[in-house]
């Protein structure tokens, strides 16, 4: 490993620990040539497959994407950093466990949106607005209804009545 400061291209590991739930490697080093210690990171390339957008074409999943959306969807709602990122792992490790080259827009969707009624119905709603193109009002009380119907519903408490609207 080449030092950040003094461009040495030799260190030694110092300490190794587990971190990430045992996903990476913590990696502690020493320069051998100015004996300064910087910290490294080291985690297991895994690909990921390609994404098969509606109008059939293909790009490679982007990590990036997918945060911004369930990032939006969050905006302002009392779920943590910490929480988001555990989400956005799990849905990575549940699309390359699949063992699939290739995936469905639609799939990675439905899953993000499983993940985000788990979370918080509000950002549920608001990215199935957007993911399933609501039109109306309609479709916000229908889906919305849906929720309220399932076990361990949804409390509406405190939320706009959409009748009155």
């Amino acid at each position: 490993m080449r030092c950040p400061f003094c461009d040495f291209d030799d260190t030694k590991v110092i300490d190794s620990r587990l971190v990430a739930e045992g996903g990476q490697v913590r990696r502690r080093r020493e320069c051998l040539s100015c004996s300064e210690r910087f910290t490294t990171y080291e985690s297991a390339e895994l690909l990921m497959p390609k994404v098969i957008k509606t109008d059939g074409s293909r790009e490679p999943f982007d990590e990036e994407k997918l945060r911004s959306g369930i990032r939006k969807a969050l905006e302002k709602r009392p779920v943590s950093v910490e929480r988001i990122e555990a989400e956005i792992s799990d849905l990575k490790r549940r699309l390359q466990a699949t063992g699939e080259r290739e995936v469905h827009s639609r799939d990675v969707g439905e899953q993000v949106m499983e993940a985000l009624k788990a979370l918080d119905h509000v950002a549920y709603v608001r990215f199935a607005s957007v993911y399933r193109s609501f039109q109306d009002l309609d479709e916000f009380r229908a889906e919305i209804d849906r929720l309220s119907a399932e076990p361990g519903g949804v409390d509406l408490k405190g939320s706009v009545d959409l009748k009155k609207l």
